[in-house]
């Protein structure tokens, strides 16, 4: 009896040995696969993705001090451009003079709206309207108050000339302001925009040169 009572025995502890065998294996199992997923879990598929978003959106927004004080810049200059254009109508003489003037309206009324735009999203100040009598003196072929009253006191012949030799000047001044943007500036579209303002006020000189007999 005691020798069945002790078989008995040790087949139960063998089978208890057994089982904890298989428990810990299977532990041991588990753990190796909740390691590898959680490798998986932090691997490269998941966290760059976000990162690599914020930085595309950073690019895509990028501007420096050289695009706000072109657009600050320019902003006055085109303003002061279309005052002089809307002076020709009713004084010019020269169709050739109205056709340009027109032309150069049209251009330039636009790009303040989209330089403006750009201000604002940038969280910049807008310059605000009459801001050339104040702070633009410097600024590249700006015409003093005492010259714009006398554009606007002259007419005919007499007003086609000093709009034509003004006017000059003053595309020549935008396009330095240009030529500084695309060299200095980061955002995109403000070196695009530049590189429009070069190209077609260079070819408004070169005609308004030709208009003074000078071509």
């Amino acid at each position: 009896m005691s020798r069945k009572r002790s078989l008995v025995r040790r087949t139960a502890t063998l089978a208890a040995a057994g089982a904890a065998t298989l428990v810990l294996a299977a532990c041991g199992g588990s753990g190796d696969g909740d390691n590898t997923a959680g490798h998986n879990g932090h691997g490269a598929t998941a966290s760059p993705s976000p990162s690599t978003s914020a930085s595309a959106s950073t690019s895509q927004g990028q501007h420096n001090a050289a695009d706000v004080a072109f657009a600050k810049g320019m902003i006055p200059h085109h303003r002061q451009a279309v005052e002089m254009a809307g002076l020709a109508p009713d004084r010019a003489q020269s169709a050739e003079v109205k056709k340009l003037a027109a032309a150069i309206e049209k251009a330039q009324d636009p790009e303040i709206k989209t330089l403006s735009g750009w201000l604002t999203s940038w969280g910049e100040e807008v310059p605000a309207e009459g801001a050339m009598d104040h702070s633009t003196h410097d600024m590249g072929g700006m015409m003093t108050a005492d010259e714009m009253t006398g554009l606007e006191n002259s007419s005919g012949k007499a007003f086609d000339t000093a709009f034509l030799e003004m006017m000059i000047r003053h595309h020549e001044g935008a396009v330095e302001m240009a030529k500084t943007e695309q060299a200095d500036g980061a955002h995109g579209p403000a070196t695009r925009m530049a590189g429009e303002i070069i190209s077609s006020q260079s070819a408004e000189i070169e005609q308004m040169n030709e208009l003074l007999g000078k071509g």
